[in-house]
């Protein structure tokens, strides 16, 4: 008979389950036989459709009409953007009170939005960090130095962190990975300290107020600003380790800008 389980373990190898459910249905999968087959099953079959299957390319006459429809669509937009004849605009004291009044409004969604950034970075910073420790989840690339880690992030991550391989201060640099934090694509370092996975996540904070730590589900959230992006590092390591990290990849930094 299949196991009861096994729907929500394939859910979870497909992405399809928050990040709480995930990690129970990897808890159950370590300990069910069967679904633990599944899982190899699932994995060697993603595996050999990435090696054997061929991506199909479209036709340069195809290629060539989406080209033309979006420069098409991007002159037209150029064109409504145009400002009016002077003799068409609206008196000036109404584009004045316009104005002032978007200022306004963006100044208040500024105060009132940058505390809600704050109290949710904790809680979605942690549920990317359990996402990550699902089975094949962890890095997208692997490490060898941090010379392989860094030029990956060029076009799938919207910053270039610094990148530093800690090993002999007891910070392997594991590797690699992007994800996502309020439709940017964050760059994120993989470290290993004993038993413990560290997640350093590196993003453009804009106005946003970094909490400096917070703590979420029994893990623990450490974040920084370094420049113009922002820095979190997530882990079941306790405060000590992750401050010490922290340290290292600021003064990295440093002598990276100087």
């Amino acid at each position: 008979m299949q196991c009861a389980e096994s729907l929500r373990v394939q859910a979870a190898f497909d992405g399809e389950l928050d990040a709480v459910s995930a990690a129970a249905a990897e808890r159950h999968a370590g300990h069910c036989s069967e679904c633990r087959a599944l899982l190899e099953h699932l994995g060697r079959t993603r595996a050999r459709l990435r090696r054997d299957l061929d991506y199909g390319q479209a036709s340069p006459e195809l290629r060539g009409r989406i080209a033309h429809m979006l420069d098409a669509e991007e002159a037209a937009g150029r064109r409504a953007a145009q400002p009016r004849p002077a003799w068409r605009s609206r008196p000036f004291w109404l584009g004045t009170a316009a104005g002032a009044a978007t200022a306004l409004a963006a100044s208040v969604a500024v105060v009132l939005l940058a505390p809600l950034f704050s109290a949710r970075l904790p809680d979605e910073l942690v549920a990317a960090h359990l996402r990550s420790l699902v089975p094949g989840r962890l890095t997208a690339v692997v490490s060898t130095d941090r010379h392989t880690v860094k030029p990956w992030f060029a076009g799938r991550a919207d910053v270039s962190p610094a990148v530093g391989d800690f090993g002999a201060q007891g910070y392997r640099l594991v590797g690699g990975r992007a994800d996502y934090l309020d439709r940017q694509r964050m760059a994120v370092l993989v470290y290993e300290h004993g038993a413990h996975v560290i997640n350093v996540f590196a993003f453009l904070p804009g106005r946003g107020i970094l909490p400096a730590e917070a703590t979420r589900r029994g893990y623990h959230v450490s974040c920084w600003r370094g420049g113009d992006l922002g820095y979190c590092a997530v882990s079941d390591a306790g405060w000590e380790e992750l401050t010490a990290l922290r340290q290292l990849l600021e003064d990295l930094a440093a002598r990276e800008t100087r």
